[in-house]
């Protein structure tokens, strides 16, 4: 590294904490430093989703999700071309299976119209298989904007033009503190001393436990999240065209299991949402005593496990009793069998949890002595994420 001093430090080089240090760089407005504990990007979230390019169709409208997902979708999809990155914006059905369902769907529509969704159509059963020939259910929602893209692509590209613009980027560079004086940021990390005038904390799953090494009370807990994928079978990926979404539950920020074509090829099934048993609790071997423990002694885990104890056991049900998942994706393609599906993958999302058990639904921020901590940034946060960089890049040079 050629510098000690700079502008700005931004710590996590997930898709977030990239597109900020990029945009900062941008603006040539001083040095920017991006720094990364693991030994590569997109370790956590971003390399570990489904790589879906939302609409918008699923925020209140005047959100800042609804707004960041808008303008962040038209962004990415020109950033792609752009950067000859591979995507397709080839469009979802979201799939009303009950009376219930098809009351929120036809909600969902209408929230789709006020955040200036061009195309969306309702379906009744007979033009779902217009799009879905394997696909069933009482009525469903059609959503063109909807593409597919690799975020680890899309955030190697962010990264790119930040070195392009003479900024730094350093792995294997674990943030232990920082101390602000006179205008000034001492930073604290296991590859020595920086200093800046500016710190951009984009942290994901240790978004809180870098607050408070700050000396900043996040108000929140990370509760890890993980979500279990399974793949179609190579001669079974035709019963899925492209992306096919039951109708969400609106008590919960989570999307429900679902069948997502991938941009390179293939067709993933989930995930599902199990409490993790550490943050970086990719299986149920990932165990850790001391983060359980900081999980269970925090009021608004036990409040949200207690509110929401047979949602959390049906999940966990359906992650270690095949036929349970089976059974949920046959409500969106009937001829899915347990033989037709593998193992895939498994990513840990960071879900911000609050005292009173609430799981946050949308994005916080808190600015501090030009300190900007990003303390939850859900889905869409991808989508999203040219334009998040920008807003925040932007708190910085106001």
């Amino acid at each position: 590294m050629n510098h000690k001093n700079f502008e700005t430090v931004v710590i996590g080089a997930g898709i977030i904490g990239a597109s900020v240090a990029m945009h900062l760089s941008k603006s040539r407005k001083g040095k920017v430093l991006l720094i990364e504990e693991e030994d590569n990007f997109a370790k956590h979230q971003t390399g570990n989703n489904s790589g879906v390019i939302h609409s918008g169709l699923y925020y209140k409208p005047g959100s800042l999700k609804a707004k960041n997902c808008t303008e962040g979708r038209s962004l990415l999809y020109q950033f792609c071309e752009n950067n000859s990155i591979p995507f397709e914006s080839c469009g979802k059905l979201v799939v009303a299976s009950s009376p219930e369902e098809k009351s929120r769907l036809l909600k969902l529509y209408e929230r789709g119209l006020q955040n200036g969704l061009e195309g969306i159509r309702l379906l009744n059963p007979e033009e779902i298989n217009e799009f879905e020939l394997y696909a069933t259910g009482i009525a469903a929602l059609h959503i063109p904007q909807t593409g597919i893209v690799d975020y680890k692509k899309v955030t190697s590209a962010f990264i790119n033009n930040l070195l392009a613009n003479e900024g730094e980027f350093t792995t294997s560079c674990n943030f232990i503190s920082a101390t602000y004086s006179s205008g000034v940021y001492r930073i604290f990390t296991s590859k020595g001393e920086f200093t800046a005038k500016n710190l951009i904390a984009c942290a994901g799953l240790f978004a809180d436990k870098v607050a408070l090494s700050c000396g900043i009370d996040p108000g929140i807990k990370i509760i890890p999240y993980r979500g279990e994928y399974h793949i179609l079978k190579k001669e079974k990926e035709f019963l899925v065209q492209n992306l096919i979404y039951p109708v969400p539950d609106p008590a919960f920020p989570f999307l429900g299991v679902h069948f997502t074509r991938m941009v390179y090829g293939g067709v993933e099934a989930g995930p599902n949402a199990v409490p993790a048993f550490r943050r970086k609790g990719y299986s149920y071997s990932d165990f850790s005593f001391k983060e359980m423990i900081e999980f269970l002694t925090y009021p608004g885990y036990l409040k949200l496990s207690a509110k929401h104890f047979k949602m959390g056991a049906g999940e966990i049900y359906r992650s270690l009793y095949k036929p349970a998942l089976v059974k949920k994706l046959q409500k969106l393609i009937p001829s899915i069998t347990g033989d037709d599906l593998d193992r895939g993958g498994t990513g840990v999302r960071a879900q911000a949890l609050d005292k009173s058990g609430n799981l946050l639904d949308d994005f916080k921020i808190i600015i501090k002595d030009r300190m900007i901590h990003v303390l939850n940034a859900p889905s869409p946060a991808a989508t999203a994420s040219i334009s998040i960089g920008k807003h925040i890049a932007g708190l910085v040079k106001d």
